[in-house]
């Protein structure tokens, strides 16, 4: 036996391409775990690379997990915002109601690349927003924010096993702030957008909450914990989340930019946030 079992899921997973995996990574049996998710027993994990070839030919995600793991096994879900436990980047969707979402998109896009200075890139784009009323802020939460699919499941179940839960943002507190509530975290934290006279002012105050910052709550997080490395698990999308991902035993890249997939322990791309509980079931999803 080789400890290990393969995970297969994606929107649509076809029976051929379900055989053809088995047959590739050498595994025992292939079980239902979802209806988006399957699990190929007692895999090979030194197949990883043609297991990868097939997968992402087919638009199907894949991880190689030890039998036995579950998300118990964790005392700490740290977690990006934007693009990650929402679908959206909040600081884009500001900039759209002053007519300039495309370039702060575009700088957005770059940061998340690693292309450019990260907090250079956040004082260029809140700078883009000076001058807007605070009441965007809401509109943009209430009219424009959603959760990623899987989110609200994940999160619960992670409240279910005992896992502490952290949010962490290079975005703003008043959105981190709403869904920490939302959501039940046990810590959020993120920039704080300056208000003056009821206006956006175009610059943040406090501690910066870019890459390093990410990651010294993460760390902060499991030593007042009393946390090994390896029971902390990071989610992220972008390049300011390679620090906090670096803190976490094991880190899930979602739907992410390559240089973030090439270095996390795991890569979703095709599912939600359910997908996570796949990999490492709770107690109540495990078959």
């Amino acid at each position: 036996m080789s400890g290990f079992h393969l995970v297969v899921q994606g929107p649509e997973v076809a029976t051929p391409d379900l055989k053809a995996l088995c047959v590739l990574a050498r595994g025992a049996a292939i079980e239902r775990v979802t209806w988006e998710a399957f699990r190929i027993a007692r895999a090979d994990p030194s197949t990883r690379e043609a297991v990868a070839r097939h997968c992402d030919a087919a638009s199907l995600d894949w991880a190689f997990v030890e039998d036995g793991r579950r998300l118990a096994d964790f005392g700490l879900l740290a977690i990006d915002m934007d693009s990650t436990l929402i679908t959206v980047e909040c600081i884009d969707e500001i900039a759209d109601f002053a007519g300039r979402k495309e370039e702060v998109a575009a700088v957005t896009a770059a940061a998340m690349r690693g292309e450019i200075d990260w907090p250079q890139s956040l004082a260029l784009r809140v700078a883009a927003l000076a001058g807007l009323d605070e009441s965007v802020l809401e509109r943009v939460y209430r009219e424009r924010l959603r959760l990623t699919p899987g989110a609200e499941t994940l999160l619960a179940a992670a409240r279910r096993e005992g896992l502490a839960t952290l949010l962490v943002s290079g975005g703003f507190t008043y959105f981190t702030d709403r869904l920490r509530e939302r959501l039940g975290f046990t810590e959020a934290h993120s920039n704080e957008l300056v208000v003056e006279d009821d206006r956006i002012a175009g610059r943040v105050t406090g501690p910066l909450v870019d890459a390093g910052g990410k990651a010294r709550h993460v760390a902060r997080m499991r030593a007042a914990l009393g946390l090994a490395k390896e029971r902390v698990l990071a989610i992220g999308d972008g390049a300011n989340d390679l620090e906090m991902m670096a803190e976490a035993g094991t880190s899930i890249a979602f739907h992410a930019k390559p240089l973030v997939r090439a270095r996390a322990s795991l890569s979703l791309a095709h599912v939600g946030l359910e997908g996570v509980l796949a990999i490492f079931p709770a107690q109540d999803t495990r078959n």
